[in-house]
């Protein structure tokens, strides 16, 4: 499918990669990593024909084609989102005019006439080539990616430039993967995506039919959909053929391996300069010499890159807390007339990591900020004894002062006592050196996030609230984080979207869904497992069992009540004729797949009726049969409308 035959590229004389030899079969799905600077984005970019290699060449299968999502500053306007996720297919829209305007020639233009059997021949081709390549399904296709990538109906008919950043990309995204390219390029893909849009995703992905390059801070999305692993790394790209959890022990193993070889050609090295310097002026040995002299010549010197700095730090020892450090108690937080929040009841209590999850809109954040003090309607807040919380932000990063360099970002919040360490912090967050002077406004993304989370550990606390912490950090940063806050002895609320930091982390899920609240008392495989075994998750999960998961931990406390009985006879209620309306609507979906089937046949015997020699030389018959045809694709797309609707 694709070939790198001694592929380079150098920036200002420096090397980044060098003399690359790499071959990509077709369906492999293969993760791209590597530390930040190594090329990654470059190298995809070149594949995807955006940049040029300083020397080499790129070989693709015979009429492949690669498509490339870069991480960011893709922004569309101007065009209903439907509209823009149907122009990805842009060769089937072109055949679908040409069969319209064939038709309707067709119909006009006498049997007799010498271009009618060359027409009719092209319209019959025509046909066969758009209905296998989905021509007749591709609105259906539409919805699916749609739907899958988070977006609801009626985002279908908004203006794409009603759409934030954030969605711009699942715009892209969408439009990329209904172009089906032979190599799919992604940069990044799960940065915008809620943990429903990348399980999604990541089915997606795995029945791809193409091959698949990705470079991802997600590792488990990375473990789900990849089986080969590409490291790029000493200007050169190691295969690995595992997942990327099995990847990190087979590449500690292969640098272990390097380095002893290395010690050892350095052992060799330092013993053959050492004689050639003894003997350099002996005349009885200048043979030797210069036999020695020719060897270290040939030598092809291992170089092992430095390893790269990883931040390193503990959060302060939290001051103790009572048992209960956070209660809600019939809380209802709204919007205007939309409720957010409805009379929900909520214990935190000491020692928890509670994870929210839900999707986009569902509620986290705004729970967050109503547990770190924002307004509510209704209800209560009440503080457990000794309580003190540090909050943040989804958006913490960005509340920095962009005039402030990073010392004087700390400098201005930090407690007297804890001026004499400010250095300290900032290095453990890789700010060292003339690091430290930058400006607010110059960082990255993932260096503002580092200097936000730097500020928490200015002060004890001994309730975290942590609105997304992973985003932009890289793998490596968010495992350092990680096992921070294991190893921290307050308490933790928080919300990410990255599985594998809320599964190695969390020993509580709290569902936020529909204005309520559900808690699952595990990690979140645990919480999978339970809804998978609920189906809806109406029912109450209870502790988890022993050997749920390695990382759960100690034992979880019994659940606490999180209803009413009034509340849990009308859920029972509810979940009920919920799954009433499931079976009626799957019922229906039943019966409009037999529908779909039976038309499609009937369109397929018919088509072949009208491709046969001299059909067309009966008029009437020709004009029936395209008309007859036309009624049952417009059949077909209501039929394909309404499936569309009951699956959503």
């Amino acid at each position: 499918m694709l070939h790198l035959k001694e592929l380079s590229k150098d920036f200002a004389g420096n090397p980044l990669f060098a003399g690359i030899s790499w071959h990509l079969k077709k369906g492999e799905r293969v993760a791209l990593v590597g530390e930040n600077g190594a090329g990654k984005s470059t190298l995809m970019k070149i594949i995807a024909g955006l940049a040029e290699p300083s020397s080499g060449e790129i070989q693709f299968a015979r009429g492949a084609r690669a498509a490339y999502l870069p991480q960011d500053g893709i922004v569309t306007s101007g065009c209903l989102l439907f509209h823009e996720a149907r122009s990805a297919f842009g060769e089937l829209l072109a055949m679908e005019e040409e069969l319209h305007a064939l038709g309707q020639q067709l119909e006009l233009l006498p049997h007799d006439a010498p271009e009618h059997d060359q027409m009719l021949e092209r319209y019959g081709e025509l046909q066969e080539q758009f209905r296998h390549r989905g021509g007749y399904t591709m609105e259906a296709e539409i919805g699916t990616v749609l739907k899958g990538l988070g977006f609801a109906q009626d985002d279908w008919y908004r203006d794409c430039g009603e759409f934030s950043g954030g969605w711009q990309m699942r715009i892209a995204l969408a439009r990329l993967l209904l172009q089906r390219p032979d190599v799919l390029l992604l940069d990044e893909p799960t940065n915008h995506l809620d943990i429903e849009a990348r399980n999604w995703l990541e089915e997606y992905l795995c029945s791809y039919p193409g091959s698949v390059i990705l470079v991802s801070h997600d590792r488990f999305f990375m473990d789900q959909v990849c089986s080969r692993i590409a490291e790029v790394w000493n200007h050169t790209i190691a295969d690995y053929h595992c997942s990327y959890s099995r990847y990190l022990v087979q590449r500690e193993e292969r640098v272990s391996a390097l380095r002893e070889a290395k010690r050892i050609q350095d052992e060799d090295v330092a013993k053959t300069e050492d004689f050639i310097r003894r003997f350099r002026y002996q005349a009885n040995k200048a043979s030797l010499v210069q036999s020695r002299i020719k060897q270290l010549e040939k030598v092809e010197r291992i170089v092992i890159p430095p390893e790269r700095k990883r931040i390193r730090f503990h959060f302060p020892d939290a001051p103790k807390s009572g048992k209960i450090v956070m209660e809600l108690k019939g809380l209802t937080k709204s919007y205007g007339s939309h409720t957010v929040l409805n009379r929900i009841d909520l214990t935190v209590e000491k020692g928890e990591r509670v994870a929210l999850v839900g999707h986009n809109g569902a509620g986290k954040s705004t729970l967050m900020s109503v547990l770190a003090g924002a307004e509510f309607q209704g209800g209560e807040r009440v503080l457990g004894h000794n309580l003190i919380m540090d909050y943040f932000a989804q958006d913490q990063a960005d509340v920095l002062d962009f005039s402030h360099s990073a010392w004087d970002e700390l400098y201005a919040d930090a407690p007297y006592e804890m001026v004499p360490k400010l250095r300290d912090i900032l290095g453990a967050f890789l700010f060292t050196g003339d690091d430290i002077h930058k400006k607010v406004g110059v960082l990255s993304g993932g260096e503002r996030n580092r200097l936000a989370l730097a500020k928490m550990l200015l002060r004890p606390s001994n309730l975290l609230l942590m609105d997304e912490p992973t985003n932009h950090l890289d793998l490596f940063s968010k495992e350092v984080l990680l096992d921070a806050l294991r190893d921290f002895d307050g308490t933790l609320v928080f919300v990410s979207h990255d599985r594998y930091f809320v599964n190695g982390l969390a020993t509580r899920i709290v569902e936020v869904e529909g204005g309520r609240v559900e808690s699952y008392y595990g990690d979140y495989e645990y919480y999978l497992s339970k809804k998978e075994l609920s189906g809806s998750g109406s029912e109450k999960s209870v502790a988890v069992a022993a050997g749920t998961s390695a990382s759960a931990g100690p034992t979880a406390p019994a659940p606490l009540p999180v209803m009413e009985k009034e509340d849990r006879k009308r859920g029972r209620e509810e979940e009920k004729q919920r799954k009433r309306e499931d079976e009626k609507r799957q019922k229906r979906m039943g019966e409009i797949e037999k529908e779909i089937a039976r038309t499609e046949s009937e369109v397929a015997r018919l088509e072949a009726e009208m491709g046969q020699p001299g059909f067309f030389d009966d008029l009437e018959r020709g004009a029936a049969a395209g008309e007859r045809h036309a009624l049952l694709n417009e059949q077909l797309e209501k039929l394909y409308e309404e499936w569309e609707s009951l699956s959503g």
